[in-house]
């Protein structure tokens, strides 16, 4: 027998991550986006959903880039602090002890503790109603070494993401 569920976020992207950006003033943020798939491969592409009304909204539009983290169980109060608070309010990546390093080809930060970082250029955004979807062109992917085979491919049975249920 079935039941009739909540529209609301029907569909979350698992893993869960971590959107890091910069803004025009060099002050580094990140947040936790719920929103967000792969959307081409040709040439590789993904899309963030990100609400007008946060901060990193601002800084994304601002930048045209944005940096894609996938999350670690270790990270764990580091997530649920920077899904709480506002960049507006302060430095939240040092108050969450966040490590963070430049980007090699985008002006955003990568967060050196997760095991994968997506750099993307924005190539277009979608106002969906409560969100506004960033498409990103994927321009560098950085993975922990013992991640990656002698094919250049991610083991993805190796990568330990964060879980939230």
């Amino acid at each position: 027998m079935k039941k009739a569920a909540a529209f609301r976020s029907v569909l979350n992207p698992k893993p869960p991550i971590l959107v890091s950006c910069r803004g025009k003033d060099g002050k580094d943020n990140a947040l936790v986006v719920v929103y967000a798939c792969n959307c081409s491969y040709d040439p590789p592409m993904l899309m963030v959903g990100v609400v007008p009304s946060r901060h990193s909204w601002t800084l994304i539009k601002e930048s045209g880039c944005f940096v894609v983290n996938l999350t670690p169980p270790s990270m764990k109060a580091a997530f649920d602090y920077l899904g709480s608070h506002s960049g507006r309010d302060g430095d939240k990546l040092a108050a969450a002890g966040v490590r963070v390093e430049n980007g090699l080809k985008v002006n955003a930060p990568i967060l050196t503790d997760c095991p994968v970082n997506i750099e993307c250029t924005v190539v277009d955004s979608v106002l969906t109603g409560s969100h506004e979807m960033f498409i990103g062109r994927i321009e560098h992917v950085h993975a922990d070494a013992h991640l990656v085979g002698d094919d250049g491919k991610i083991d993805w049975s190796r990568v330990e993401f964060l879980s939230l249920s």
